[in-house]
């Protein structure tokens, strides 16, 4: 671990949707080797009842966050996490909110629904998660008076190295272009969930997968419907999206 960049923030966190590409954009943070980096620790907390911090275990969200802040009060934290669950108590941590550089990836819902149900067809309408996401979005900005970084999956794909500059400039870290290959590989807190990861540990940077999927919001009406719920959602992150430079 380098010394920490005195513009850096001590927590920066990625939330998202789940399939957003948020999984690459990690694997990219994991390369640059200046943070510590945490891999969906409150979805961990909510699903299997504990995670990791620093090697020791944490239950709950309370103690889940004074474990990531301590943590941050001696080296760079990074963690990305996924909203297909709901984090009452991040949403009410003020401090919290203030004191981490909270950050979003979005991508088109129609493709976040169809890859989604295409790995769990037991989806239900909230753990799509743009409408959560949107959620503490909106707690971040009513904490800080800023509003929070905005990338979309889109322009990670088409355009990685202008992106990922973009992000690094507008969080206060460095951008490094070496950070933007990387040897696929299965990470090891990837295991308990590989299946959602699999296409991941299968690439060597931010690269399109092509993808077809027999359940779509234009042939099932449950995903349409879903569409219809998360799009408005969605259409308002997309607002605060950053401008990435052609």
């Amino acid at each position: 671990m380098s010394a920490r960049n005195p513009t850096a923030p001590p927590v920066l966190a990625l939330w998202s949707a789940p399939r957003s590409r948020s999984t690459a954009f990690l694997r990219m943070m994991r390369e640059r080797g200046d943070h510590t980096v945490l891999h969906e620790p409150f979805s961990h907390v909510v699903n299997f009842g504990r995670t990791e911090v620093d090697g020791r275990p944490v239950h709950g969200e309370t103690e889940l966050i004074a474990a990531i802040r301590a943590l941050g009060h001696r080296e760079p934290v990074f963690f990305k996490d996924t909203t297909d669950y709901h984090y009452p108590g991040l949403l009410g941590h003020a401090e919290f909110l203030r004191e981490a550089r909270h950050t979003f990836i979005i991508r088109e819902p129609a493709e976040v629904i169809a890859s989604h149900f295409a790995l769990n067809r037991d989806l239900g309408l909230a753990e799509i998660g743009i409408e959560r996401l949107h959620e503490i979005y909106q707690a971040v900005h009513a904490a800080t008076g800023e509003r929070p970084v905005v990338v979309t999956a889109e322009d990670l794909i088409a355009r990685p190295r202008q992106t990922v500059r973009a992000y690094c400039s507008a969080v206060g870290i460095p951008f490094r272009a070496e950070a933007m290959t990387w040897q696929p590989a299965v990470l090891p807190e990837w295991r308990s969930t590989l299946r959602w990861h699999g296409a991941t540990s299968r690439t060597s940077g931010f690269t399109e997968l092509a993808s077809t999927y027999p359940d779509t919001v234009h042939n099932n009406p449950v995903l349409a419907g879903y569409l219809e719920h998360h799009l408005p959602y969605y259409t308002d992150l997309l607002r605060y999206r950053l401008l990435v430079p052609a």
